[in-house]
This record gives structure tokens, sequence and C-alpha cells, in this order.
């Protein structure tokens, strides 16, 4: 059935394949660009990435005016701001980011200072605040999770309040995807799992929650399919360019599809977590997807039970809600295979969540923008619930 009205939007050229890296110089030129700000960090320079990407450019025509390689694992108020300036100095007019998503972040909120010529990326949080048309970015991927290289979400940390904040806009698109299996071949088992969970759970929000529509139906699906497929694989043979590819494309998929069809209350406490305890957001993720899930039943039972088949299981097992019980069972399967490859955490406890921190967390979780588009309204004493049940 389709619904009385929804939106799709996604304006970014996507590169996908073997040495899709050395098209950058060429995707710039298309851009108009000639010299470019290279974000990344230490994880990436010292991975042997940075040096992938300074190959591409020794044809000449196009020069990397500065390499900032400093971003921290969480993007911060600070950095971005720090970064802008650098962008300003070492005259650049693109970015090229090369990482995570902390730093595809980081180059987005950077992006949104030199753009909007202010001196502080806070003075511009919120939704559609951004007036001005953006400098051409080029994101670059080295996990598969965050979908960023196709999403109108930044998510910063905010230094001095100790919260993460979420900077959403139609300009913030990167002009530019690129998806290179070398990128992400570095990346240890246990962050391809964190980050493959992240993927699916981009996928099963956008899938599951209020803004749902058939068009990113379709991009959820075939990110549900490949993460089914390929997570595995890529967690135990971080040299398998086919299921690294099909990682990579199914976060990139998964992004596509949350960025119009958002995401719900997984995201809302993972959020909260990392800024009450600085949780990674893929392990977040991963350890509270199957609870939300559950708790996301009484409203959603159909569109949970569709997702089985799509993750290998039974096209049908009973009514609907032992359907999609199968779903979370599933997951929950999944979860056990990968901790027992890579040690992925399956509590919150593991995570060194204190229990006296939950409420904390559920205080926050319910200030979240994403627990909006949730099928099933939540309070506090309900975000503390699932937090309970996955501690």
């Amino acid at each position: 059935m389709l619904p009385q009205y929804y939106q799709h939007f996604c304006p970014v050229k996507i590169l996908s394949g073997a040495k899709a890296v050395s098209n950058i110089p060429y995707e710039m030129g298309v851009l108009g660009c000639t010299r470019a700000m290279v974000v990344t960090d230490r994880g990436v320079v010292g991975a042997g990435l940075l040096a992938v990407v300074r190959e591409a450019f020794s044809d000449g025509g196009v020069a990397i005016g500065h390499v900032f390689e400093d971003t921290p694992v969480d993007s911060s108020n600070r950095i971005v701001n720090e970064l802008a300036r650098l962008f300003v100095s070492h005259q650049c007019d693109c970015f090229v980011a090369v990482g995570g998503g902390s730093v595809l972040d980081t180059a987005k909120g950077a992006n949104i200072v030199v753009s909007e010529g202010t001196d502080d990326i806070m003075k511009l949080q919120g939704n559609e605040v951004i007036r001005k048309d953006l400098r051409p970015m080029i994101a670059v991927p080295t996990t598969s999770g965050t979908g960023s290289e196709v999403t109108k979400v930044a998510v910063i940390y905010h230094e001095e309040k100790n919260v993460k904040m979420s900077f959403v806009s139609d300009r913030l698109y990167p002009k530019v995807a690129v998806l290179d299996p070398r990128m992400t071949m570095t990346v240890p088992p246990r962050l391809t799992a964190a980050t493959g969970m992240d993927a699916l759970t981009h996928a099963v929000e956008a899938y599951t929650c209020l803004q749902k529509n058939p068009i990113d139906d379709v991009f959820a699906r075939a990110s549900i399919e490949l993460v089914g497929r390929y997570i595995v694989r890529a967690t135990q043979n971080g040299q398998d360019e086919e299921a690294r590819l099909g990682m990579a494309n199914a976060s990139l998929f998964a992004g596509i599809a949350f960025s119009n069809s958002m995401v719900g209350m997984v995201h809302s406490l993972a959020h909260a977590c990392g800024g009450v305890c600085h949780i990674p957001h893929g392990m977040a993720n991963a350890i509270l997807l199957p609870h939300v899930l559950e708790y996301n039943l009484q409203k959603v039972a159909g569109a949970i039970a569709e997702i089985a088949p799509m993750l290998g299981g039974p096209a049908s097992c009973g009514d609907q809600r032992q359907q999609a019980l199968a779903t979370v069972t599933l997951i929950r399967d999944m979860l056990s295979r990968l901790h027992a490859l890579s040690g992925l955490p399956m509590r919150l406890r593991d995570v060194g969540v204190p229990q006296d921190m939950l409420p904390e967390i559920a205080r926050a979780a319910v200030n979240d923008g994403s627990l909006a588009f949730n099928p099933v309204e939540a309070d506090q004493r309900d975000a503390l619930g699932v937090l309970k049940k996955a501690f």
C-alpha cells in the first residue's frame, strides 16, 4: 500500500568498483575544483590508505592543498571549526573525505562553517538551517556502516554539552561517493562486524519507521540482503574483495534509504549511549537493534516479518507475529556468529555502560530527534525499559 505522500532525494554520483579512487582527480575536474582539502584520521594513514589517495593525484592537473589527519573517533565542534580555518588558510576549493563516519561528518561540518562564512558549527545546528550551497565534497568511506557518503546528515559531538548534535539539510549531500574495496580491506574483524551492523540497523529502521516509502524500501531491502550475504564473510576474511564491496554497497544503499525514511528508537538510544558514555555507534546499534524490534512489534509486526527472508530465513513460519520474531532471532543469531568471530559485544554492560547511567541515557534518548520517526511512541520510562533489557 502506497503512503499518501512521500519524498525521495539522492543527488550523489556513485563510483563503485576496483580502483574507483583513481577517478577522484577526474571528478574534481568535473566539479571545477583544483585544490583539495583531504580529511582523514590517524588510523587511515597508519593503514596505508592515504597513500592510495595520494597516488591518484600523481598525474597532475589537480592537487592536494592540505591533509588533515587528526579527526577524532567522535567528530567534535572544536575539530570542525579548526578544519574550516585550515581549509580557508590553505586556499582549498573542495573536500575529499577519506575515512569512517566521523571523518565524513567532520568534513561535512567544516563545509558548513566555510560555506556559511561563520566561525562556529553550532550556530547552524538543526534541520534545514543551512541556507548557502556548500563546497563540493567527495566522500571515500573506509568502513562499511554509516552511509554518510550518501546522506544529508552530519552528527557532531558537542564537547561542552557532552551530547551529539545533528545537522540535517539537502545541501549536505556529498557530490560524489567512491566505493573502492581496497579502502576497507584493512578494517579489523570487530570493527567490520560493528560497522556492518550499523548498516543493517539503518536499513531495518528505514524499512520499519514512519517515513518508509516504496523507493527507499527497495534500497533498504537490497541493503539487508547484502548484509545477510556478506557480513560474516567480510568479518571472517578481510581480504575477501567481493564481500568488502558487497558490504560497501550495503552501507551505501542503507544510507540512501534512511536519509529519506529516517531512523528511529535504535538510533535515539545509540546516540544517547555515545553522548553519555562514548560507546561506539555501530556497537550500540548492534546491541540495541533486536530489543527495539521487539518493542516495535506491537505496531509494525508486518514490516518486521518481511525482513526474515531477506536475511535468509523462511518466507513463512506461522502467523505474522511469529514471523516477526523469526526476524529478531535471525538478527540475534547473526550477532552470535559475529561475537564468536570478532568479539563483537552483545550487551551494554560488555561495552562498559554502568547500570546506574541507564536513566541518564534514557533522558538523553527521548530528546533525540530520531525518536520522532519510531513507529511506536516512547517516553523516558519506555526507553529505560529497553535499555535494561539490553544491559
